[in-house]
């Protein structure tokens, strides 16, 4: 890991975004912690420091003890009193060198993916996972700012929320409204109570179930926090139309490359002019919170030829989307920071080691780094910014 600092610091960048894992630190999601994993961590920051990067850190990532799954995960009556464990034991633990959080890593992609639509871990499905998961994330996410506010003096505290521009497939009536359903789950279910606002009161009958699955606790203080920033991941609009098979939502995305539009490797569609309407979207909600892109980035089948890793497609992914921030920013949109995903490439969940994002490539056999030229168009591109 020093090696990887040491090629942030080369490539340009000040920060260094990481994750703590529940998993390291609590490997029976409670109790007693791991005293090694602790070190580490430790011995992480340490280094950031020693080297001038700032350590910015993401308190939960997607990785959930196995032991608090094997009770119920995300979906018991009980997470809240485990997170609020964990939050605190890492706030008192490492307050005191690390003053940048971001507490969830996109709600919406981990209890979707995981908890409704099984295409991650854990890999459950169905109403009865989900709304439970919805639940104790938008309490989670509340619960984790109040915990580091009080705990870390001069704390800079944030989450992160995934988004995309939902564009419909047609004008018509039908289209529309599949794509404004779509709109409420991918954009609007996590950020609004967060803000205060409550949850959405579109109506349509999987909002109708949230709503009285949150009966009794729908206390909008209980969901509500005021964020130092707001944290957006965007990678991709994505274009929807109307399908009665699909239940609640009635609603199916048109894949990118059926449309012959530009997309990355994994079939996400490569749209700046999206990136930057979702910029001013979010920052519309309130423009006193400043505005940080905790991801962007793209996966694409990067040809390795003689020691050089040619991604000429990443290059021109992120000068077309650095530049719909810029203007965003000229426009005088709040945004205060910039976060490529990702620095090596990396294990993409179900995509496993084949989706590869890095700037710089890694040979999983012999752990082997070679930056690509993407790493270095970064490193000139941040030289010549200052």
């Amino acid at each position: 890991y020093k090696d990887d600092l040491l090629l942030t610091k080369a490539l340009g960048f000040t920060v260094f975004r990481f994750s703590f894992s529940w998993s390291r630190i609590f490997p029976e999601g409670k109790g007693k912690p791991n005293k090694e994993g602790v070190a580490f961590y430790h011995k992480l920051i340490d280094e950031c420091l020693q080297i001038g990067l700032i350590p910015f850190v993401t308190l939960y990532h997607w990785d959930l003890p196995y032991a608090l799954e094997k009770e119920g995960g995300w979906t018991s009556v009980m997470f809240m009193q485990w997170f609020k464990h964990y939050a605190s034991f890492c706030a008192k633990e490492f307050g005191d060198t690390i003053k940048h959080w971001i507490i969830l890593n996109e709600p919406m992609g981990f209890t979707s993916l995981g908890y409704m639509l099984g295409k991650h871990a854990p890999g459950k499905t169905g109403l009865s996972n989900f709304l439970p998961a919805i639940h104790n994330a938008i309490m989670a996410q509340a619960e984790g700012g109040r915990i580091v506010r009080s705990l870390v003096p001069n704390a800079y505290i944030g989450t992160s929320f995934s988004c995309s521009e939902i564009i419909p497939h047609s004008f018509t009536k039908k289209d529309v409204d599949a794509a404004n359903r779509l709109d409420v789950l991918l954009n609007r279910l996590f950020i609004e109570p967060t803000l205060g606002l409550g949850l959405p009161e579109d109506d349509f009958p999987l909002m109708e179930k949230i709503h009285f699955h949150s009966k009794g606790w729908r206390n909008k203080k209980k969901f509500q926090f005021d964020f130092d920033f707001i944290g957006i991941q965007n990678y991709f609009p994505l274009t929807i139309r109307y399908n009665s098979m699909i239940p609640y939502i009635k609603a199916s995305e048109v894949n990118a490359t059926t449309r012959q539009v530009p997309h990355t490797a994994l079939g996400w569609e490569i749209n700046a002019d999206c990136f930057y309407n979702s910029i001013k979207r979010f920052a519309a909600y309130d423009t006193s919170k400043d505005i940080l892109i905790t991801e962007n980035g793209a996966c694409f089948k990067d040809t390795f030829s003689n020691g050089i890793v040619d991604d000429r497609e990443r290059i021109n992914y992120y000068q077309q989307y650095l530049a719909a921030m810029h203007k965003a920013i000229k426009e005088g949109i709040p945004v205060k920071g910039y976060f490529a995903w990702t620095l090596l490439d990396n294990f993409e969940w179900a995509e496993g080691y084949n989706a590869r994002f890095g700037l710089i490539h890694v040979d999983f056999a012999t752990q082997l780094r070679t930056i690509k030229n993407s790493g270095y168009w970064w490193r000139d591109f941040l030289t010549n910014k200052k």
